[in-house]
C-alpha cells in the first residue's frame, strides 16, 4: 500500500488507536484518525494524545461520533481508505452493567456504519478490535480462535461477537476483507485509567486502598502496548482471502470462504492479579494498601491466548515479559502524573 493513501484509524485518540497512529506515522505513512473523545474517562487523557500525535505532518485529526451515520459516510466518500483500523469503540466490561445503550450506539452502530464505509468506498481491508471477553463462560485453556464463544457473560463481550458476525456477513456478502483482533489485557505507557495498571498503580503511588476482585485470585493475560501494535500493523497489509475449500462443517471457525478470519492478541503468559500488584509495588518502591472484594458479574476467573494462528500468518507473537512491561509503564506512569508524559 503507497504511503501515500490516507489509513483511517478510529478511536485514535484512544489507548491502542493513539499507539497504532504514531507507529503508521512514525512508518511515513499518511494516517486520517478520528474520535469522539467521549467523557468515559479524562477527555484531557485523550487530547494529550492527540498533541503527540499532532507533531507529525502526515496525521490529521477529525472529532466525529462513528453513531452519525451521515459524517461517517461523508469522511469515507472522501478518501476512500485503503484500509481501515477500527479501533474505538464503548470499552468497560464493568461499565456495559451502568450503560448498556453506550455499548449499542458505539459497539454496533458505529461498527455498522464502519462497515457501510467500506462497503461503498473501495476498502481493501478492515482490522478491527474484538476482544478476549468473547470467550465469555469458556473455561478450556489457553483460548482458540476456533472455540465456540456463544456464551458472553457481560453484554461488552456480546457486542464485540456481534461485530465478528458482522463483519463475516459483509465478507460473504460484499468481498470486504475483514480481520478481527481479539485483544487480551492490553497494558502499557499512554494506557486506561480504568484498568488495573493503571488503576492499582495511582493507588499505591497515593496511599490509597487497590480492590482486590476474588482477592486478587483472577489470573490474565496481560500483553504489553507495543507488541500489539507490532501485530496490528504487519496484519495491515495481508488481507484475508478466504479457502475456497472452506465448507459448513470445517473444524475452525475462524476461517471461512468468505476473506475473513479472527486472531488471538495475547502474550500466551497470565499471571495473578497478586502477582501484578507485587510488580507494582516493587517498581513504585512502596506497598499497596490491599482491600479484598467479592467476584464482580461479568468477570472471569482466568484468560489466556493461543497465539498459534497469528505467529504463522505474520511471524510475530507478543513477547514482552511482564516484569518489562510494567517497569516502562511505570517509569511513564510517574513522569505523566509529574506533567511530563
Amino acid at each position: 500500500m503507497p504511503s501515500d493513501q490516507p489509513i483511517l484509524v478510529t478511536g485514535a485518540a484512544g489507548f491502542i488507536g493513539f499507539h497504532v497512529a504514531r507507529r503508521l506515522a512514525e512508518q511515513g505513512r499518511t494516517v486520517v484518525g478520528i474520535d469522539n473523545l467521549n467523557a468515559y474517562y479524562d477527555p484531557k487523557l485523550k487530547q494529550a494524545r492527540l498533541d503527540e500525535l499532532s507533531q507529525f505532518p502526515n496525521f490529521r485529526f477529525a472529532r466525529i461520533d462513528l453513531a452519525n451515520r451521515t459524517r461517517v459516510a461523508e469522511l469515507f466518500a472522501a478518501h476512500r481508505f485503503p484500509a481501515v483500523l477500527h479501533l474505538a469503540a464503548q470499552a468497560g466490561v464493568r461499565h456495559s452493567l451502568v450503560d448498556p445503550h453506550a455499548y449499542a450506539d458505539a459497539n454496533l452502530m458505529g461498527f455498522l456504519n464502519v462497515l457501510e464505509g467500506c462497503r461503498h468506498n473501495g476498502c481493501g481491508h478492515l482490522v478491527y478490535a474484538s476482544s478476549s471477553s468473547v470467550y465469555g463462560a469458556n473455561t478450556r485453556l489457553p483460548f482458540r480462535v476456533g472455540d465456540n464463544v456463544d456464551h458472553p457473560v457481560s453484554l461488552y463481550g456480546a457486542t464485540k461477537k456481534a461485530n465478528e458476525l458482522m463483519a463475516h456477513a459483509y465478507a460473504h456478502l460484499f468481498a470486504l476483507p475483514a480481520t478481527a483482533l481479539r485483544f487480551f489485557t492490553v497494558y502499557g505507557p499512554w494506557g486506561r485509567p480504568d484498568m488495573a495498571v493503571w488503576s492499582f498503580a495511582a493507588a499505591i503511588v497515593e496511599g490509597r486502598p487497590i480492590r482486590l476482585f476474588n482477592d486478587g485470585r483472577l489470573r490474565r493475560d496481560f500483553t504489553y502496548i507495543d507488541d500489539v501494535v507490532e501485530a496490528v500493523v504487519r496484519l495491515i497489509d495481508r488481507p484475508p482471502h478466504g479457502d475456497p475449500a472452506w465448507s459448513g462443517d470445517a473444524p475452525d471457525p475462524s476461517t471461512s470462504r468468505a476473506p475473513w478470519r479472527i486472531f488471538n492478541i495475547g502474550n500466551n503468559r497470565p499471571i495473578e492479579v497478586t502477582e501484578l500488584v507485587r510488580l507494582l509495588e516493587q517498581a513504585l518502591g512502596k506497598p499497596a494498601i490491599r482491600e479484598a472484594a467479592p467476584m464482580q458479574p461479568g468477570d472471569v476467573f482466568e484468560t489466556r491466548a493461543d497465539v498459534a494462528d497469528l505467529a504463522a500468518a505474520v511471524g510475530f507473537a507478543p513477547d514482552t515479559p511482564i516484569e518489562d512491561g510494567i517497569g516502562r509503564f511505570v517509569r511513564w506512569y510517574l513522569r505523566y502524573r509529574d506533567g511530563n508524559g
